[in-house]
């Protein structure tokens, strides 16, 4: 039981930034309760998926747009997740949302960083820099991360970390999201990665 780890698969879309975060967090031992087993994306080419490869973690790619439906898609993501006992999913800017089925088929085992302070700037519609073009066009003064468990509501999971960040009179939405990623988004989301594993390795003892 002592060298036990939290089997984890990181769910992704695009250029794996967030991907990159907890590759990195793993092999500095700052997640030493999970390994990541698996990285999935939805999309052929996202540049994540060499990220994984360079790692040497096994990838794969899941498409909607040729399984034909978000129900085939679902079913094929449970299908792949449980052949290789995968016991935490990591959402780190997978563009798709999942359904109620699929969220409650691993309830309170898959967690999302999301780029603002929940309950600010975040549900449908709000995702990628859309989050800091409403920061700035509200005129809050501090934005930042949140990391979450993910339920049937779009960013609607309890909350389990957050991470304050200022904003700067000539940030533009692209400058903020550089910032949030860098000060929040990669240090909360590996901690968050960490302090689940713990919890999840603690039940099983």
């Amino acid at each position: 039981m002592m060298n036990e780890k939290i089997k984890i698969a990181v769910l992704v879309s695009g250029g794996g930034t967030n991907l990159q975060a907890l590759i990195d967090a793993e092999h500095s031992g700052e997640i030493k309760s999970g390994n990541i087993a698996l990285v999935v994306s939805n999309v052929k080419d996202a540049y994540a998926l060499t990220r994984a490869e360079n790692a040497g973690i096994e990838n794969i790619t899941v498409s909607k747009k040729e399984l034909g439906s978000q129900e085939a898609f679902e079913d094929k993501l449970i299908s792949e997740l449980e052949k290789r006992g995968i016991e935490l999913i990591v959402l780190a800017g997978f563009m798709s949302i999942l359904s109620e089925k699929f969220t409650r088929h691993f309830s309170d085992r898959i967690i999302n960083v999301h780029p603002s302070l929940i309950p600010s700037f975040c549900g449908k519609g709000f995702y990628g820099l859309r989050v800091h073009e409403a920061a700035l066009e509200y005129g809050v003064k501090v934005t930042g991360a949140t990391v979450h468990f993910v339920n049937e509501i779009p960013d609607g999971g309890k909350i389990i970390m957050q991470k304050a960040v200022k904003i700067r009179e000539c940030d533009t939405p692209e400058t903020l999201q550089k910032r949030v990623m860098k000060i929040a988004e990669w240090k909360i989301l590996p901690q968050s990665c960490e302090k689940v594993c713990q919890d999840l390795l603690s039940k099983k003892a």
